[in-house]
C-alpha cells in the first residue's frame, strides 16, 4: 500500500469534531474518522524540554523511546552543528525508501537535516525548524544533495498549511503512473502559535459562544516544571474565561483552515485514482492546554498535553470503529513496517498495532508511562526560549538555565497517577479517567484506604516501567 503520513503540530486529542467535540468543525478529519480506526488513549511518551515536538517526532521516525534516542535528534541545539540529525536508528522512510518507495516529504522538519537526507527522495516547500510565522516560513525545495542552505529558504510562499497541502497535491498531480507505491508525509506547523488563521477562518468562530473547559483554572496551583516558558506567556497570569475563550477561538480557527487544506490533498488522492490502495495515517506530536489546568503549553503530563488523535485508514483497515488500547505515538513506526511487509529493525521499542487493526488482540501493552523533566543543566536561549529551542539550528551562545524538575506519570487501565517534582515541592496526583476524563478531582489528596493502596501500587509500577523503558532518572531526582 501506499503510505500517507498527515501530522498536525500541538493538537489536542478531541480537537476533532468526530471525536465528540461539538464546538469545532472539522468535516474531512472527520471522514478519516468514519472511514478508519481511531485509537482514544493514543499519547507521546514526552520530553526533556519545552519542545515537545522534536523528541516526539523523532520517537515516530525511528520507534525507539525518549530515553534511547541521542541528543542530536531529540534536542539538536545542544550538540555541536556536525553532529545535528546524526542518528545510530533507521527511520520508516529509509526502511519503505529501500524497500522500493518513492519518499517525499512536505512541511516541518525538526530533527536536523542529515536525518532527512536520508530518507526521502522527493519534496518541496520542507522547513527545518519548530515554528515561525506561519505566512513566513522559511520553505525549501528538494535538494538532492542534503545540504539545504538557509540563503536557499523562501519566506514568501503563502500561508504555512496552504503551501505544505499545495506541495502534496502537485505531488499527487504530476507523479507518474508507475508499480512504485509512494510514502508521502506531510507534516503541518498549525494549529501551534502564533495562532493566526487566515480570513475566513479567523472569524469562524465566536470566543463568546465557546465554553470554558472543565478544567480551566486562572493559575495552575502548585509548581510542576516549566510554568513560565514561553508558551506560557502567550497570556498573563491569572488566566481570564475571555483570554481563553480568544486563544480557544483562534486554534479552532486554525484546525479548521488546517481540516480544509487535508480536502485538498484527499480530492487529489482520488483524482490520481490511488485513494483505494493508501493507508492514511492522521495524527499530532503532542497535545495542548490552551486554558486547562491554568496551562496554554504542553510542558505537563496531562491528558490535555500528552494524548494525541491517532487515526489510521484505508485498506485492510476497520472502517469506523475505535481502539481504547494504551498506545504510544511511535508504535506508527512498526505499524507501517506491519502493514507493508517490511521487518522491523532489531532495537525498535515501541510496538505493532497491526494486531489490533486485524482484530488479533485489543491490546499490545498494559501500562504506559509519561514523562516531562526541566533540568538546570539543560541550557535555553534567553529571552525567546521557545523559538530558540523550536530552530535546530540556533545560536545558543547567550543561555540561561531553567529550574530543575520532573514529572512523571503511569496509566494502568482508566486510572492514571502523576507524580510531580519541582526544587522542593512534590506532589502525587490520581485521577480515574472513566469517572473523570478532564482531571479534575484528585484522589490523592484525601486518599481512601483503597486510595492509598492503588497509590502504592501505581508507584511501584511506575518505578518498573521506568526501569524498562530506560528512563535513566537519578533516584534521587525521581518525583
Amino acid at each position: 500500500p501506499n503510505i500517507l503520513i498527515l501530522l498536525t503540530d500541538d493538537q489536542q486529542a478531541d480537537a476533532i469534531a468526530a471525536l465528540g467535540n461539538e464546538h469545532i468543525a472539522t468535516p474531512h478529519m472527520d471522514t478519516l474518522v468514519r472511514d478508519g480506526l481511531a485509537f482514544t488513549n493514543a499519547y507521546v511518551m514526552g520530553a526533556r524540554h519545552g519542545a515537545v515536538c522534536m523528541p516526539s517526532r523523532a520517537m515516530l521516525l525511528t520507534g525507539r523511546h525518549l530515553f534511547s534516542l541521542p541528543q542530536s535528534v531529540t534536542e539538536t541545539w545542544s550538540v555541536p552543528p556536525a553532529e545535528r540529525g546524526v542518528c545510530p536508528d533507521p527511520t520508516f522512510p529509509e526502511l519503505l525508501r529501500d524497500a522500493g518507495y518513492e519518499t517525499c516529504f512536505t512541511g516541518k522538519w525538526h530533527n536536523g537535516r542529515r536525518l532527512f537526507a536520508r530518507g526521502f527522495t522527493a519534496g518541496d516547500a520542507i522547513f527545518f525548524g519548530g515554528m515561525s510565522d506561519h505566512d513566513r516560513v522559511p520553505a525549501h525545495a528538494f535538494d538532492p544533495s542534503g545540504v539545504y542552505p538557509r540563503t536557499a529558504a523562501e519566506r514568501d510562499r503563502g500561508f504555512s498549511s496552504t503551501i505544505f497541502a499545495q506541495a502534496a497535491v502537485e505531488y499527487l498531480q504530476d507523479r507518474e503512473p508507475r508499480d512504485d507505491p509512494f510514502l508521502l508525509y506531510v507534516s503541518f506547523t498549525a494549529p501551534h502559535d502564533p495562532r493566526t488563521p487566515p480570513p475566513p477562518y479567523d472569524a469562524q468562530y465566536d470566543p463568546d459562544q465557546l465554553p470554558l473547559p472543565p478544567s480551566f483554572l486562572p493559575e495552575h496551583p502548585f509548581p510542576i516544571g516549566d510554568l513560565k516558558i514561553r508558551d506560557e506567556k502567550l497570556a498573563s497570569w491569572p488566566r481570564t474565561p475571555a483570554v481563553v475563550r480568544a486563544h480557544l477561538a483562534a486554534y479552532y480557527g486554525m484546525l479548521s483552515h488546517l481540516d480544509a487544506q487535508l480536502g485538498r490533498i484527499f480530492a487529489a488522492l482520488d483524482a490520481a485514482g490511488e485513494r483505494d490502495d493508501t493507508i492514511v495515517i492522521l495524527a499530532s506530536d503532542n497535545g495542548l492546554a490552551v486554558g486547562r489546568h491554568g496551562l496554554l503549553g504542553k510542558q505537563n503530563v496531562y491528558e490535555h498535553s500528552s494524548r494525541v488523535p491517532l487515526v489510521i485508514a484505508g485498506p485492510g483497515i476497520p472502517r469506523g470503529e475505535r481502539s481504547n488500547a494504551l498506545v504510544y505515538l511511535h508504535d506508527v513506526m512498526p505499524t507501517i513496517c506491519d502493514l507493508t511487509g517490511i521487518p522491523t529493525p532489531a532495537g525498535v521499542e515501541a510496538r505493532s498495532l497491526a494486531p489490533i487493526i486485524r482484530g488479533e488482540r485489543r491490546a499490545v501493552r498494559d501500562t504506559l508511562l509519561l514523562a516531562y523533566d526541566t533540568d538546570a543543566e539543560v541550557k535555553r536561549p534567553v529571552g525567546d526560549e521557545g523559538r530558540g529551542i523550536a530552530m535546530t539550528e540556533r545560536t545558543t551562545a547567550t543561555m540561561t538555565s531553567i529550574p530543575r524538575g520532573s514529572l512523571r506519570a503511569l496509566r494502568v487501565g482508566s486510572w492514571k497517577l502523576i507524580r510531580t517534582r519541582f526544587d522542593d515541592h512534590r506532589h502525587t496526583l490520581l485521577f480515574d479517567l472513566d469517572a473523570d476524563p478532564h482531571e479534575t478531582t484528585n484522589l490523592a489528596a484525601n486518599p481512601t484506604p483503597d486510595h492509598a493502596a492503588r497509590i502504592e501500587r501505581m508507584t511501584t509500577g511506575l518505578h518498573a516501567a521506568m526501569h524498562a523503558t530506560g528512563d535513566d532518572l537519578p533516584p534521587a531526582d525521581r518525583p
